[in-house]
C-alpha cells in the first residue's frame, strides 16, 4: 500500500514519516483491499498547546474513510486515528461481506 504524507506549515522530520508509515501500513491487516493512504499534517498557528492536526484518507474500491482531528503531538493524532480507522474498516468489510451474501 502506498502512504502519501503532506505536512503543511513544517517540515516532517524522517523519524515521524517512519512511523506514520508503519502505524498505516498496518491497516493492511483489517482490510485487505486498501489502495493507498493520504496523511495531511498541519500546524495551526494559534496558542493552544493542541495546535496539530491530523487527517488520514484511506482509499478502497467505491469508498474513501475519513479521519480528522486536532492533538498535542502527531504522534498522538496518527494513533488515534488508526484507531479509528481500523473500526471504519472492518464495518465496511462487514458490510461487503453481508452485500455478497444477498
Amino acid at each position: 500500500m502506498k502512504v502519501f504524507t503532506q505536512s503543511v506549515n513544517f517540515t516532517a522530520d524522517k523519524k515521524l514519516i517512519d512511523y506514520i508509515e508503519r502505524k498505516i501500513e498496518g491497516l493492511e491487516k483489517f482490510h485487505d483491499k486498501i489502495v493507498d493512504a493520504e496523511v495531511f499534517l498541519k500546524v495551526q498557528k494559534t496558542s493552544e498547546k493542541e495546535n496539530k492536526i491530523t487527517e488520514v484518507k484511506v482509499n478502497i474500491p467505491g469508498s474513501e474513510l475519513m479521519f480528522k482531528k486536532q492533538y498535542k503531538t502527531f504522534e498522538e493524532g496518527i494513533s488515534v486515528a488508526v484507531e479509528s480507522l481500523k473500526r471504519q474498516l472492518k464495518k465496511s468489510k462487514e458490510k461487503d461481506k453481508d452485500f455478497l451474501v444477498l
